[in-house]
């Protein structure tokens, strides 16, 4: 019965194509003026010519380093839809029943869509605005070949921008550019897509102005922009809209890969393609250029187009300039921005939509323009732009992507003194940007944690305040008596405020004393209520990662006791428990474990228990306590170890002290640390005790032959004593 009905509609396709063809010419005729008929009434000579390039608006320039086309052509008037012949829609609504069901082959939908996109040309645009059958249509780009689906772009060209810009055929228009991307892992047909979008990007440059300004046509003018880049689909998310992660990567919470370096992944674009796209846009553009940069979906198309571009040093210093209201032309080193603009752009910076595309500007700019941009646009002007609602946007960009530690100085000069202002101002953001420079650069590390409590705990008052304040900020800052302030229970706690505490425990452990008394002062309620919220739950995983020394870390745990079962079953309480193990002695962390032995069927059956239970190995503690001892006594003693042959010179170990007692003035990497600590930690889940192995016993003659690592996991005491002399001697980090 199916393959009947395949046979019908292919069938229908062949024999159905004079008459519906008829039909499209009649309603021509009848229905339309003649100057509608942009497209219908080209004739095969005139088709054949648009596609080879021989039309007269179309250049070919020879750049250095390859030949790139450098293409004009005149804007499109507007498009008028005509009404569908009735043979028509019932042939789409024939194939939307059959792709509605189930059983239909890839070959068999392959040529289904063939068929029906040869049977439509010449009324492309009429379907794809078509609200019922544009859905069909996209089903049809989505499963044909990609020599009929770039048949389909050649034939509507002319017809593209108009169908850009409606809101059926924006779908459409988007869904071919998409499915070009699907294409392009398969080289061979490179060329084929290139003389495709060669035409569409033509009629798009001429019409640029009026796409990028339309709110459907936007969208699908920056999905053409990442297309010629080669931006896969699953990455196109940062180059179409603001990124979700990007007050991570302002406050260095998170390691993201450089966007310069993104191109290594990307798909083969067509970049020259792209270059010649950019710079027709660009022309158009500088006409009414003022009313574009505070446009909202124009300054979407010019921040993708910034970042397709983003590593294009020479391009970038060709294309920002024009964007911030620049003349056009060949611009001196350290000259780029005219300071008949600079004015201009300072009140433009309060600007809503042109605010979001300073911040892209920013972050692209290569360094000798993003300097000229502090020097003559940002300088003695901070404070006031950060007091704006818009403006301070643009303030926690310019800090977030300074580069150097001069530059820093200049920004801490005005910002710096002034975090209290800022703070009642409701710019936390731009404070905790501030902070997270300062600790990214290494600038006034000191003296930033300094204003940064004294901002929320005057001198006069007790440090234990600090932390309890931040972590309320808006709260403390909005009280009328601040003096007699005190903890929310049961309130949210600031998202911001808390951001900025992780960041300040990331400091080296003299900077951040008063914080290291604040939170090791609060109640046990207290800190029990911050594991149990979502944000400051980070601000005490931070702090059990800090320079604090042992002990004051142990002080904070200890107040859970009682409470670790409870922790471990709430979903962001699993890490707290995991660093406070890391942090406590062997009999803290008998105590962690044995509460959470109690509730271990219920945390077996949470998203975060099966790990948590693993990773202590509550199991092993279950099934014998002693051996589970051991285990754990090996590792501190072997971490112990570690540290003292490879931690620094002031790094001091006390006989009852955990690994990762004290860390304040460890210089060691981090990251080779807690590799090192991962090695060792998967030595020692064998069933045997690490150190009861008899292999590094053994010929002690040639001890002074092995390795430092097996020197130091050894268990040879005068061996280790050996090793730990020398590392005094010759300062081995």
């Amino acid at each position: 019965m199916l393959h009947i009905q395949y046979s019908f509609i292919v069938d229908y396709s062949l024999q159905s194509r004079a008459p519906l063809r008829e039909a499209a010419s009649a309603s021509t005729s009848t229905s339309q003026p003649q100057t509608l008929l942009s497209r219908s009434s080209m004739g095969d000579h005139d088709y054949e010519s648009l596609k080879q390039g021989k039309t007269k608006s179309k250049t070919w320039k020879q750049k250095k380093g390859g030949a790139t086309n450098s293409f004009t052509s005149p804007p499109q008037p507007s498009r008028v839809r005509k009404q569908l012949d009735p043979q028509t829609t019932q042939y789409f609504s024939e194939i939307a029943n059959l792709f509605e069901r189930d059983g239909v082959e890839l070959e068999d939908r392959s040529l289904i869509c063939a068929n029906a996109l040869e049977e439509i040309r010449g009324k492309e645009f009429e379907i794809a605005t078509d609200y019922i059958l544009s859905h069909t249509l996209e089903s049809m780009l989505q499963g044909c070949d990609v020599d009929h689906l770039c048949d389909f772009l050649r034939t509507s060209a002319n017809d593209f921008p108009a169908m850009a810009m409606d809101r059926s055929g924006s779908h459409v228009a988007e869904t071919a550019i998409n499915s070009l991307a699907d294409h392009l892992q398969h080289e061979e047909v490179c060329p084929l897509v290139e003389d495709a979008l060669t035409m569409i990007c033509k009629v798009i440059a001429a019409n640029s102005v009026d796409v990028m300004c339309n709110c459907y046509g936007s969208h699908v003018l920056r999905t053409l922009l990442c297309l010629c880049r080669g931006v896969p689909l699953d990455k196109s998310g940062y180059y179409l809209s603001k990124s979700t992660t990007v007050l991570a990567e302002r406050l260095n919470l998170k390691e993201f890969p450089s966007k310069k370096d993104n191109a290594t992944n990307f798909q083969p674009g067509f970049l020259n393609l792209l270059k010649s796209l950019v710079s027709e846009m660009l022309n158009h553009a500088k006409k009414c250029i003022k009313t574009l940069q505070v446009d909202q979906f124009s300054s979407l198309v010019f921040q993708t187009m910034l970042r397709v571009l983003a590593g294009d040093d020479e391009e970038l210093l060709h294309v920002i300039p024009i964007l911030l209201g620049c003349k056009d032309k060949n611009n001196a080193e350290d000259n780029f921005i005219e300071t008949t603009v600079v004015l201009e752009l300072k009140n433009l910076l309060k600007e809503s939509k042109f605010s979001h595309l300073m911040e892209v500007v920013l972050e692209v700019s290569p360094k000798v323009l993003f300097n000229e941009l502090f020097t003559k646009v940002f300088r003695n002007s901070l404070f006031e732009l950060s007091s704006h609602q818009h403006g301070n946007y643009v303030v926690q960009a310019l800090i977030s992507y300074a580069s150097s530690q001069d530059l820093m100085e200049l920004i801490w000069e005005e910002l710096g003194p002034n975090m209290e202002d800022l703070f009642k101002m409701g710019r936390s953001r731009v404070v905790a940007s501030l902070v997270a420079a300062s600790a990214r650069l290494h600038v006034n590390e000191s003296k930033c944690c300094q204003v940064l409590a004294e901002a929320v705990c005057p001198v006069d008052e007790s440090p234990k305040w600090i932390v309890p304040r931040l972590l309320f900020l808006d709260s403390y800052f909005t009280c009328d008596d601040k003096s007699n302030w005190s903890w929310l229970s049961g309130a949210k706690m600031h998202v911001v405020g808390s951001l900025i505490l992780q960041t300040v425990f990331r400091f080296r452990g003299e900077y951040i004393q008063p914080y290291i008394i604040s939170i090791t002062s609060m109640e046990a309620t207290h800190v029990l209520e911050a594991v149990r919220d979502a944000r400051a739950s980070h601000v005490i995983e931070a702090f059990l990662c800090s320079g604090a020394s042992v002990k004051q870390k142990r002080r904070l745990v200890t107040k859970l006791q009682g409470h670790f079962g409870e922790v471990a079953l709430h979903s962001s309480g699993a890490f707290t428990i995991e660093k406070s193990f890391t942090a406590s002695n062997l009999s803290l962390r008998e105590a962690i474990v044995s509460e959470l032995l109690a509730v271990r069927s219920e945390l077996s059956k949470t998203k975060q228990g099966p790990y948590l239970l693993g990773k202590l190995d509550i199991d092993g503690f279950a099934a014998s306590p002693d051996h589970w001892r051991s285990k754990q006594a090996s590792k501190e003693s072997t971490y112990k170890d570690f540290y003292t042959t490879f931690g620094s010179s002031d790094t001091k170990l006390t006989k009852n002290d955990a690994f990762l007692a004290d860390t304040s003035n460890n210089k060691s990497n981090p990251k080779t640390v807690k590799k090192m600590r991962e090695e060792i930690d998967q030595s020692l889940g064998s069933a045997a005790p690490f150190l009861s192995t008899q292999n590094f016993k053994r010929n002690p003659k040639n001890a002074n032959y092995k390795s430092k690592k097996n020197t130091l996991i050894s268990g040879d005491d005068a061996n280790s004593n050996r090793k730990r002399k020398r590392s005094n001697k010759e300062k081995v980090y």
